[in-house]
């Protein structure tokens, strides 16, 4: 059973910086992308960015300069630096995995149970 595991959220005045982590376990043959989803309060979930296994990497503009992901393989581990943080940035913050499972080598998707990320001003 495949389990993303998420840690590092919290609260944080504006301006300051915090780091996020996902270990993906469980059954993985290989991993195609992982990221970082967020859902704001009265939001949609949107994309804040995603790396596939070659390092390529896609942000949102909201994010760019400001967030960097980046992603250990032999962990399964994604990770997402965040700085000069703001109010806008406070959202239940999701780790996604594009990956191939099982025997069968089955591609699926899987999401963590989120961490949420408060931003003071």
């Amino acid at each position: 059973q495949v389990q993303l595991v998420e840690s590092g959220g919290g609260l944080v005045q504006a301006g300051g910086s915090l780091r996020l982590s996902c270990t993906a376990s469980g059954g993985i043959f290989s991993i195609n992308a992982m990221g970082w989803y967020r859902q704001g309060p009265g939001k949609q979930r949107e994309l804040v960015a995603t790396i596939t296994r070659g390092g390529s990497t896609n942000y949102a503009d909201s994010v760019k300069g400001r967030f960097t992901i980046s992603s250990d393989n032999a962990k399964n581990t994604v990770y997402l630096e965040m700085n000069s943080l703001n109010s806008e940035d406070t959202a239940v913050y999701y780790c996604y995995a594009d990956l191939r499972v099982g025997l069968l080598r089955s591609r699926l998707e899987y999401w963590g149970q989120g961490t949420q990320v408060t931003v003071s001003s």
